[in-house]
């Protein structure tokens, strides 16, 4: 695995991910396909239905001889002859011989990549649906929980941390969209053989790839072309905006635990240390692994849009380097999923210590609730001018703001003492994000419980 592991990740199901990225997967997916094709070729005529069953009777990873390919391979230097051979061999002469008929290697190679790929992209969904789930009861639960809003880094006006988490939850859902709406362009099947306009099975070749695909719950690539990349660019692109959202929430998580803020934290048990040195430290395992491989999954996008313009009907450089992008794109963002659906899962929020920290100003993040009220009586203009003056006197001479708003002549007669009381309360200026969170946290749980599909579905 290239992915950037450490030791939490070894304690969280990865939901079978791993097992279909091995070695084994990998060949019993090429025999899926092969005796697809030949069980595809024989309904149209093009090979004997005696030689498809034999194909397909024997595609199993049981009748392969495994270091007979190893071998095979040390000796012709190809990838995949060895396995047609082998593959050959144990289908005997009278199915053999229709092994692997009419098409070529990236054929069987990236059909069977995208197959395996379908099969972890339903897994991938499940971590989704069950991120939002979780998110859901946090927007929930901490919908009227009030923190200090924040831009440029620095305290802006109050919000409830349910809106912050309705902000990743929009994030989140849109990226189950795209995830779901690009299956029919990524998870494709190509059997268009050498150069990818059916040479060798003419025009037989539309309806036996339109038949694999079928066999294998995928769809039918209308142009098979090996010079065609932009699908599997586009999934791993659609990967990296969903780890890019894990990823904002991540950083939030990684940040606003610091001591100095000390708002959220990961769940910590007694038991794990986080430094071996320092025995106080109790570090955001979780939050850090989904940092460090969302990082190294934005790198393959650029190159992957390099290397998908190389010229003519086919280059190994090009299909070789997407072989292994998708397979290590695969890997990161298991390793980002895994983590963030317990994190989300685990998250502690200290409501308290959000509150101080509101209060930080005493009051003075309220000062566009103050300018607010004021504006209806002086205008916005004059209200905002009157808010600078109070607001520099609290920050360059140390002033208390509600004793400032109170000593002015001008507010004191348009409001009473209560009244600038409440406006300064950082829960009396959270606009909607009460009613954001809970909403967002609706539409969460309805695309959670929506679909029940298994993840092996269609597969």
């Amino acid at each position: 695995m290239r992915a950037l592991y450490d030791s939490k990740s070894k304690t969280i199901d990865d939901r079978g991910i791993g097992k279909l990225l091995t070695r084994e997967e990998k060949i019993s997916a090429w025999l899926t396909v092969e005796a697809a094709l030949a069980r595809a070729q024989a309904a149209e005529g093009y090979i004997p239905q005696e030689a498809a069953d034999i194909i397909s009777e024997h595609a199993q990873l049981q009748y392969i001889d495994l270091d007979e390919m190893d071998r095979i391979g040390l000796k012709v230097g190809h990838g995949f002859v060895p396995f047609v051979k082998v593959l050959v061999k144990a289908c005997g002469e009278n199915g053999g011989k229709y092994v692997h008929y009419g098409v070529t290697t990236q054929n069987i190679q990236q059909a069977s990549q995208l197959y395996v790929a379908y099969k972890i992209h339903k897994i991938f969904k499940s971590f989704v649906r069950d991120i939002l789930e979780n998110l859901a009861s946090l927007a929930e639960e901490h919908a009227g929980t009030v923190m200090a809003g924040r831009t440029h880094g620095r305290h802006a006006i109050p919000i409830t941390y349910g809106y912050k988490v309705s902000v990743w939850i929009s994030e989140l859902l849109n990226a189950l969209e795209r995830l779901e709406e690009c299956e029919k362009r990524v998870f494709q099947v190509m059997m268009g053989g050498a150069v990818g306009a059916y040479n060798a099975m003419g025009e037989v070749g539309c309806w036996v790839q339109k038949r694999v695909a079928e066999d294998l719950h995928m769809y039918s690539m209308p142009v098979p072309s090996r010079n065609i990349s932009s699908h599997k660019e586009e999934y791993i692109m659609n990967l990296a905006l969903l780890c890019n959202v894990l990823h904002k929430m991540a950083e939030e998580v990684y940040y606003t635990g610091l001591e100095e803020f000390g708002g959220v934290s990961e769940a910590f048990q007694k038991g794990t240390i986080g430094s071996s040195t320092m025995p106080q430290k109790t570090n955001p395992k979780l939050a850090k692994g989904i940092i460090a491989n969302s990082q190294k999954l934005y790198s393959m996008v650029p190159l992957g849009l390099f290397s998908s313009v190389r010229m003519f009907e086919g280059d190994s450089s090009s299909y070789m380097l997407y072989d292994g992008m998708m397979e290590e794109a695969l890997e990161l963002t298991a390793e980002v999923l895994k983590r963030a659906e317990e994190l989300t899962r685990t998250l502690h929020v200290d409501k308290e210590r959000m509150y101080r920290n509101v209060m930080l100003n005493k009051g003075l993040d309220n000062s566009e609730c103050v300018m607010m009220q004021i504006a209806q009586k002086l205008g916005k203009d004059k209200a905002h001018e009157l808010m600078y003056e109070k607001a520099m006197l609290v920050e360059l001479e140390g002033k208390d703001f509600l004793t400032v708003l109170k000593e002015d002549a001008t507010l004191s007669a348009a409001f009473t003492p209560q009244e600038l009381e409440a406006m300064i309360l950082p829960e009396n200026y959270i606009g909607l994000s009460r009613q954001l969170a809970t909403e967002m946290a609706a539409c969460a749980r309805e695309a959670a419980g929506g679909h029940t599909d298994d993840p092996t579905s269609r597969i």
